[in-house]
């Protein structure tokens, strides 16, 4: 087990989010990688400002994108209402968020607005339908960019962790693929949290609270895998994701980068073994892989993540807060904390969710 304290892991998780967002902001969508090289130079290091014509363009290296800035609405809504308050979050995303946009890409806060928010700007301004009916069918990590702050909030709860993030994923994304993989993703990040380390020994521990009915994932095997027996009942379907295989994943990300016959040279080429865009079964592999490679290496996972190129600035931000549950806050070098804008600001607010988890 870890043996920094909780409310470091916690914290070192959000800031960690608030680091890979903003690491992302100038570098970020370069699919051609030489493009990349020539913009940025060989490796980057440090916060940048994006260029004219770019995304995010006109915003300054160490600034929050929209990603950031939804992330910092959700964690302010659960610092101050003691919990997750659905009705009080999305009060927040109508009066601070919509009105700032206008349906099209290049609009609002961070420069940039993803399709999720497009439409759920869509369905609830121009067609003004009611929240439970706003989301789509985006199959990136929108949700997890967010829901990230209720998988902190939540660790030790698995079954209120799980039930919060469905509900707060659906406000905006409906797949349920999409909403299992986020789902996931929370649960993986509740135990790093608690202070479990991502191996290959994770999976197991999260089917083992699917066993006890504490994560809404339908299984048919027994422990470690093992094939049902004869006379076994076919487990309730009801309420329940259709397979663990979302829960599955880390482990087996884990495990490829502990193999010695497994290499991934340089790491950043992550990218290009699970794929550059911005769809959760892209990006989520990547994150598991460079956060159990470098588990104990924030720094790295963070440079990695964003030099692959591609949907980098989800790649970092994911990543980087799997890392910063691991290595605490004390982990995370101080220049990319110093680096962020309003930093103070992010610290308290990280330091105050932290604080509340258990309660």
């Amino acid at each position: 087990m870890n043996s920094n304290t909780q409310q470091e892991r916690a914290t070192g998780a959000v800031l960690g989010a608030f680091i890979g967002d903003a690491m992302g902001l100038g570098p970020h969508w370069y699919y051609d990688l030489d493009a990349l090289r020539r913009d940025y130079g060989a490796w980057i290091t440090d916060y940048t400002d994006p260029l004219p014509g770019r995304y995010h363009a006109g915003l300054k290296g160490g600034q929050l994108s929209q990603a950031g800035f939804i992330l910092k609405l959700l964690i302010s809504s659960l610092v101050e209402r003691a919990g997750y308050d659905e009705a009080d979050f999305c009060r927040r995303l109508d009066e601070d968020l919509l009105p700032l946009l206008d349906g099209s890409p290049v609009c609002g806060p961070g420069g940039y607005t993803s399709q999720s928010m497009r439409e759920l700007w869509r369905q609830r301004v121009q067609q003004q339908l009611p929240w439970g009916q706003t989301g789509g069918p985006a199959d990136d990590t929108e949700a997890i960019e967010r829901t990230l702050a209720l998988a902190v909030r939540y660790a030790g709860q698995p079954a209120r962790l799980a039930g919060a993030i469905a509900a707060n994923t659906l406000l905006t994304q409906t797949d349920p693929a999409v909403v299992a993989m986020t789902v996931a993703y929370g649960a993986v990040l509740g135990l790093l949290v608690q202070g479990h380390t991502l191996n290959e020994h994770l999976s197991g521990k999260l089917m083992r609270l699917v066993n006890k009915g504490e994560l809404p994932f339908h299984h048919i095997t027994g422990e470690n895998l093992q094939p049902p027996r004869p006379g076994d009942p076919d487990p309730p379907r009801s309420g329940m994701f259709a397979s663990p295989d979302a829960l599955l994943t880390p482990s087996y990300m884990a495990a490829a980068a502990a193999d010695p016959d497994i290499r991934i040279e340089p790491a950043w080429k992550v990218s290009l073994v699970y794929g550059m865009p911005c769809a959760i079964y892209h990006q989520l592999p990547a994150a598991y892989y460079l956060a159990a490679r470098f588990h104990d290496d924030f720094e790295s996972a963070l440079l990695h993540a964003i030099n692959g190129g591609g949907q980098n600035q989800a790649r970092a931000m994911l990543t980087c807060a799997l890392v910063g549950a691991q290595v605490g806050l004390a982990g995370i070098p101080q220049r990319f904390i110093d680096g962020l804008e309003g930093c103070d600001r992010l610290l308290d607010l990280a330091g105050a969710l932290a604080g509340d988890i258990g309660k």
